[in-house]
Protein backbone atom coordinates (compact mmCIF):
# COMPACT_ATOMS: atom_id res chain seq x y z
CA UNK A 1 0.00 0.00 0.00
CA UNK A 2 3.00 2.44 0.39
CA UNK A 3 4.04 1.41 -2.81
CA UNK A 4 1.06 2.45 -4.48
CA UNK A 5 0.07 6.23 -2.46
CA UNK A 6 4.07 7.42 -2.33
CA UNK A 7 5.67 5.74 -5.80
CA UNK A 8 3.85 8.03 -8.14
CA UNK A 9 3.64 10.89 -6.46
CA UNK A 10 7.76 10.74 -5.19
CA UNK A 11 8.39 10.25 -8.77
CA UNK A 12 6.18 13.08 -10.07
CA UNK A 13 8.66 15.40 -8.00
CA UNK A 14 11.65 14.02 -8.84
CA UNK A 15 11.28 14.61 -12.57
CA UNK A 16 9.28 17.53 -12.57
CA UNK A 17 11.26 19.57 -10.64
CA UNK A 18 14.11 18.73 -12.71
CA UNK A 19 12.48 18.52 -16.23
CA UNK A 20 11.05 22.11 -15.48
CA UNK A 21 13.75 23.62 -13.89
CA UNK A 22 14.71 27.42 -15.14
CA UNK A 23 17.76 29.48 -14.48
CA UNK A 24 18.51 33.10 -14.66
CA UNK A 25 21.69 35.03 -14.81
CA UNK A 26 21.76 38.83 -14.70
CA UNK A 27 25.91 40.40 -14.81
CA UNK A 28 26.74 44.16 -15.25
CA UNK A 29 29.39 45.62 -17.48
CA UNK A 30 30.89 48.40 -16.74
CA UNK A 31 33.72 49.96 -18.94
CA UNK A 32 36.35 51.98 -17.64
CA UNK A 33 36.04 54.73 -21.01
CA UNK A 34 32.29 55.36 -20.20
CA UNK A 35 31.54 54.42 -23.38
CA UNK A 36 29.24 51.77 -22.74
CA UNK A 37 28.30 51.73 -19.39
CA UNK A 38 26.21 49.72 -16.89
CA UNK A 39 24.93 47.09 -19.22
CA UNK A 40 23.21 44.18 -17.73
CA UNK A 41 23.54 40.67 -19.79
CA UNK A 42 20.66 38.40 -19.01
CA UNK A 43 21.87 34.74 -19.06
CA UNK A 44 19.27 32.04 -19.31
CA UNK A 45 19.76 28.16 -19.14
CA UNK A 46 17.15 25.43 -17.92
CA UNK A 47 16.69 21.65 -18.93
CA UNK A 48 18.24 19.46 -20.19
CA UNK A 49 21.56 21.90 -19.38
CA UNK A 50 23.39 21.75 -22.51
CA UNK A 51 25.47 24.60 -21.58
CA UNK A 52 27.59 24.77 -24.23
CA UNK A 53 24.89 26.03 -26.38
CA UNK A 54 23.67 28.54 -24.30
CA UNK A 55 24.79 32.07 -25.15
CA UNK A 56 25.15 35.84 -24.93
CA UNK A 57 26.30 38.99 -25.90
CA UNK A 58 29.00 40.96 -24.00
CA UNK A 59 30.33 44.57 -25.03
CA UNK A 60 33.82 44.85 -25.94
CA UNK A 61 34.69 47.97 -24.07
CA UNK A 62 37.61 49.26 -26.50
CA UNK A 63 35.37 49.68 -29.46
CA UNK A 64 31.51 49.83 -29.94
CA UNK A 65 31.54 46.22 -30.73
CA UNK A 66 29.80 42.84 -29.24
CA UNK A 67 31.38 39.63 -28.34
CA UNK A 68 29.41 36.21 -28.59
CA UNK A 69 30.43 33.99 -25.23
CA UNK A 70 29.03 30.53 -24.59
CA UNK A 71 29.29 28.57 -21.59
CA UNK A 72 30.61 25.57 -21.01
CA UNK A 73 29.75 22.41 -20.04
CA UNK A 74 26.95 19.36 -21.78
CA UNK A 75 25.31 17.46 -18.48
CA UNK A 76 22.21 16.60 -20.58
CA UNK A 77 22.97 13.42 -20.19
CA UNK A 78 22.64 12.64 -16.38
CA UNK A 79 19.51 15.43 -16.01
CA UNK A 80 17.83 12.90 -19.12
CA UNK A 81 18.81 10.17 -17.65
CA UNK A 82 17.10 11.41 -14.26
CA UNK A 83 14.15 12.22 -15.93
CA UNK A 84 13.02 9.14 -17.79
CA UNK A 85 13.93 7.00 -14.55
CA UNK A 86 11.21 9.29 -12.81
CA UNK A 87 8.71 8.68 -15.93
CA UNK A 88 9.17 5.02 -16.21
CA UNK A 89 8.63 4.71 -12.16
CA UNK A 90 5.75 6.77 -12.01
CA UNK A 91 4.02 5.01 -15.38
CA UNK A 92 4.79 1.37 -13.45
CA UNK A 93 3.18 2.74 -10.17
CA UNK A 94 0.04 3.11 -11.84
CA UNK A 95 0.38 0.03 -13.65
CA UNK A 96 1.16 -1.95 -10.67
CA UNK A 97 -1.83 0.13 -8.71
CA UNK A 98 -4.45 -0.99 -11.16
CA UNK A 99 -3.04 -4.69 -10.91
CA UNK A 100 -3.18 -4.32 -7.37
CA UNK A 101 -6.53 -3.72 -6.91
CA UNK A 102 -8.48 -4.76 -10.14
CA UNK A 103 -6.51 -8.04 -10.71
CA UNK A 104 -5.44 -9.07 -7.92
CA UNK A 105 -6.52 -12.88 -9.03
CA UNK A 106 -4.40 -12.48 -12.02
CA UNK A 107 -1.55 -11.30 -10.22
CA UNK A 108 -1.09 -14.40 -8.21
CA UNK A 109 -1.87 -16.82 -10.90
CA UNK A 110 0.57 -19.13 -11.47
CA UNK A 111 3.06 -16.88 -9.05
CA UNK A 112 4.38 -14.61 -12.39
CA UNK A 113 3.00 -12.06 -11.12
CA UNK A 114 4.69 -11.78 -7.65
CA UNK A 115 7.92 -12.52 -9.71
CA UNK A 116 7.72 -10.01 -12.21
CA UNK A 117 7.03 -7.67 -9.73
CA UNK A 118 10.12 -8.53 -7.47
CA UNK A 119 12.43 -8.34 -10.81
CA UNK A 120 10.82 -4.88 -11.49
CA UNK A 121 11.40 -3.47 -8.38
CA UNK A 122 14.95 -4.65 -7.81
CA UNK A 123 15.50 -3.20 -11.49
CA UNK A 124 14.02 -0.02 -10.47
CA UNK A 125 16.06 -0.06 -7.25
CA UNK A 126 19.12 0.00 -9.01
CA UNK A 127 18.53 2.13 -11.70
CA UNK A 128 17.42 5.03 -9.28
CA UNK A 129 20.64 4.71 -7.16
CA UNK A 130 22.60 5.50 -10.25
CA UNK A 131 20.55 8.22 -11.88
CA UNK A 132 20.38 9.89 -8.95
CA UNK A 133 23.98 9.65 -7.50
CA UNK A 134 24.77 10.90 -11.52
CA UNK A 135 22.15 13.79 -11.30
CA UNK A 136 23.87 14.92 -7.95
CA UNK A 137 27.59 14.96 -9.51
CA UNK A 138 25.81 16.89 -12.68
CA UNK A 139 24.00 18.88 -10.48
CA UNK A 140 27.64 20.17 -8.78
CA UNK A 141 28.97 20.67 -12.13
CA UNK A 142 26.23 22.90 -13.50
CA UNK A 143 26.19 24.90 -9.97
CA UNK A 144 29.93 25.51 -11.03
CA UNK A 145 29.82 26.40 -14.79
CA UNK A 146 27.12 29.07 -13.88
CA UNK A 147 28.69 30.54 -10.83
CA UNK A 148 29.12 33.88 -11.52
CA UNK A 149 32.98 34.46 -11.03
CA UNK A 150 33.09 31.49 -13.70
CA UNK A 151 30.79 33.19 -16.06
CA UNK A 152 32.86 36.56 -15.76
CA UNK A 153 36.51 35.26 -16.84
CA UNK A 154 34.52 34.03 -19.84
CA UNK A 155 33.66 37.69 -21.06
CA UNK A 156 36.72 39.53 -22.23
CA UNK A 157 35.94 43.02 -20.73
CA UNK A 158 35.61 41.57 -17.49
CA UNK A 159 39.41 40.23 -17.48
CA UNK A 160 40.73 43.81 -17.74
CA UNK A 161 41.42 45.45 -14.64
CA UNK A 162 40.20 48.76 -15.21
CA UNK A 163 36.58 47.89 -16.13
CA UNK A 164 34.51 46.56 -13.44
CA UNK A 165 31.98 43.57 -13.61
CA UNK A 166 29.29 42.14 -11.23
CA UNK A 167 26.58 39.96 -10.95
CA UNK A 168 23.36 41.39 -10.26
CA UNK A 169 21.07 38.21 -9.88
CA UNK A 170 22.28 34.64 -9.34
CA UNK A 171 20.39 31.31 -10.47
CA UNK A 172 18.21 29.40 -7.58
CA UNK A 173 18.79 26.11 -6.69
CA UNK A 174 16.26 24.59 -4.20
CA UNK A 175 14.02 23.48 -7.17
CA UNK A 176 17.21 21.31 -8.31
CA UNK A 177 18.38 20.10 -4.82
CA UNK A 178 14.85 19.03 -4.20
CA UNK A 179 15.07 17.13 -7.39
CA UNK A 180 18.02 15.39 -6.19
CA UNK A 181 16.38 14.86 -2.50
CA UNK A 182 13.30 13.15 -4.61
CA UNK A 183 15.76 11.05 -6.40
CA UNK A 184 17.44 10.01 -3.41
CA UNK A 185 13.76 9.43 -1.86
CA UNK A 186 12.40 7.12 -4.13
CA UNK A 187 16.07 4.89 -4.02
CA UNK A 188 14.75 4.31 -0.33
CA UNK A 189 11.72 3.59 -1.15
CA UNK A 190 12.07 0.60 -3.87
CA UNK A 191 14.61 -0.96 -2.10
CA UNK A 192 12.59 -1.11 1.33
CA UNK A 193 9.76 -2.23 -1.16
CA UNK A 194 11.97 -5.29 -2.39
CA UNK A 195 11.23 -7.04 1.04
CA UNK A 196 7.52 -6.87 0.53
CA UNK A 197 6.98 -7.78 -2.82
CA UNK A 198 9.91 -10.80 -2.29
CA UNK A 199 7.03 -12.00 0.82
CA UNK A 200 4.55 -12.28 -2.18
CA UNK A 201 7.11 -14.68 -4.50
CA UNK A 202 7.02 -18.37 -3.70
CA UNK A 203 11.15 -18.02 -2.66
CA UNK A 204 9.67 -16.74 0.43
CA UNK A 205 6.85 -19.51 0.82
CA UNK A 206 9.58 -22.02 0.05
CA UNK A 207 12.17 -21.31 2.75
CA UNK A 208 9.23 -20.89 5.27
CA UNK A 209 7.97 -24.64 4.36
CA UNK A 210 10.60 -26.02 6.40
CA UNK A 211 11.79 -24.11 9.24
CA UNK A 212 15.03 -24.34 10.91
CA UNK A 213 15.19 -25.36 14.99
CA UNK A 214 16.39 -23.09 16.90
CA UNK A 215 18.62 -24.10 19.70
CA UNK A 216 16.09 -23.46 22.52
CA UNK A 217 13.39 -25.74 20.32
CA UNK A 218 16.11 -28.30 20.70
CA UNK A 219 17.06 -27.89 24.28
CA UNK A 220 13.04 -28.36 24.81
CA UNK A 221 12.70 -31.54 22.57
CA UNK A 222 15.77 -33.47 24.77
CA UNK A 223 13.84 -32.19 27.90
CA UNK A 224 10.93 -33.91 26.33
CA UNK A 225 12.83 -36.91 25.56
CA UNK A 226 14.56 -37.21 28.62
CA UNK A 227 11.10 -36.62 31.43
CA UNK A 228 9.64 -39.32 28.49
CA UNK A 229 12.73 -42.22 29.36
CA UNK A 230 12.38 -41.38 32.87
CA UNK A 231 8.66 -41.63 33.04
CA UNK A 232 9.09 -45.06 31.61
CA UNK A 233 11.59 -46.33 33.95
CA UNK A 234 9.04 -45.49 36.40
CA UNK A 235 6.78 -47.83 35.26
CA UNK A 236 5.61 -51.56 37.20
CA UNK A 237 7.77 -54.64 37.15
CA UNK A 238 5.29 -56.57 35.39
CA UNK A 239 5.14 -54.32 32.42
CA UNK A 240 8.26 -55.82 31.05
CA UNK A 241 8.12 -59.28 31.44
CA UNK A 242 6.90 -61.69 28.66
CA UNK A 243 3.91 -60.52 28.49
CA UNK A 244 2.18 -57.18 28.33
CA UNK A 245 -0.66 -55.67 29.13
CA UNK A 246 -2.54 -56.36 25.60
CA UNK A 247 -1.99 -60.17 26.30
CA UNK A 248 -4.42 -60.09 29.06
CA UNK A 249 -7.21 -58.48 26.76
CA UNK A 250 -7.01 -62.06 24.58
CA UNK A 251 -9.29 -64.39 25.43
CA UNK A 252 -8.95 -66.88 28.39
CA UNK A 253 -8.50 -70.24 25.92
CA UNK A 254 -5.46 -67.88 23.88
CA UNK A 255 -3.86 -67.48 26.93
CA UNK A 256 -3.83 -70.72 28.58
CA UNK A 257 -2.47 -72.00 25.12
CA UNK A 258 -0.06 -69.73 25.37
CA UNK A 259 1.01 -70.40 28.75
CA UNK A 260 1.56 -74.09 27.73
CA UNK A 261 3.64 -73.47 24.34
CA UNK A 262 6.03 -71.21 27.12
CA UNK A 263 6.67 -73.88 29.61
CA UNK A 264 7.16 -76.79 26.57
CA UNK A 265 9.62 -74.51 25.26
CA UNK A 266 11.51 -74.26 28.57
CA UNK A 267 11.55 -78.14 29.27
CA UNK A 268 12.82 -78.52 25.97
CA UNK A 269 15.99 -76.00 26.76
CA UNK A 270 16.67 -77.21 29.93
CA UNK A 271 15.81 -80.49 31.33
CA UNK A 272 16.06 -81.29 34.90
CA UNK A 273 16.03 -84.46 36.65
CA UNK A 274 15.18 -85.57 40.13
CA UNK A 275 18.09 -86.56 43.11
CA UNK A 276 19.16 -89.20 43.41
CA UNK A 277 20.53 -90.94 46.53
CA UNK A 278 22.81 -93.23 47.27
CA UNK A 279 23.85 -95.26 50.01
CA UNK A 280 27.21 -96.85 51.72
CA UNK A 281 30.19 -97.15 49.87
CA UNK A 282 28.63 -98.40 46.80
CA UNK A 283 26.94 -95.62 45.90
CA UNK A 284 30.75 -93.61 46.40
CA UNK A 285 32.06 -95.79 44.02
CA UNK A 286 29.33 -95.52 41.28
CA UNK A 287 29.92 -91.94 41.87
CA UNK A 288 33.87 -92.30 40.69
CA UNK A 289 32.68 -94.26 38.04
CA UNK A 290 30.22 -91.81 36.32
CA UNK A 291 32.46 -88.75 35.28
CA UNK A 292 29.29 -86.94 34.19
CA UNK A 293 25.92 -86.81 35.92
CA UNK A 294 22.47 -85.01 34.99
CA UNK A 295 21.68 -83.52 38.79
CA UNK A 296 22.27 -82.72 42.31
CA UNK A 297 23.74 -85.90 44.21
CA UNK A 298 22.66 -86.61 48.20
CA UNK A 299 24.77 -88.61 49.94
CA UNK A 300 24.22 -90.66 53.35
CA UNK A 301 26.48 -92.30 55.13
CA UNK A 302 25.97 -95.65 57.24
CA UNK A 303 25.25 -95.40 60.64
Amino acid sequence: MCMVIFAPIFAICAFATCGGYYGHLQVKVDCADRRQGNLSINIDFGYPFRLQQVHFKAPLCETRREEVVFLDGDFSTAAQFFVTVGVFAFLYSLLATVVYVFYQNKYRKNNRGPLVDFVVTVIFSLVWLVSSCCWAKALSEIKTATNPTQVLLLIAACRARENRCAATQEPLWSRLHTSAVFGFVNLVLWSGNIWFVFKETGWYKTGQRYPTRSASGKRSSEMRQRLYSESSFDQPEESFGPYRGDSFNQPSGDFSKQVQRQASINQSQVRFSLPQTYLGKNGLNERENNVVTQGPTIFVNEM
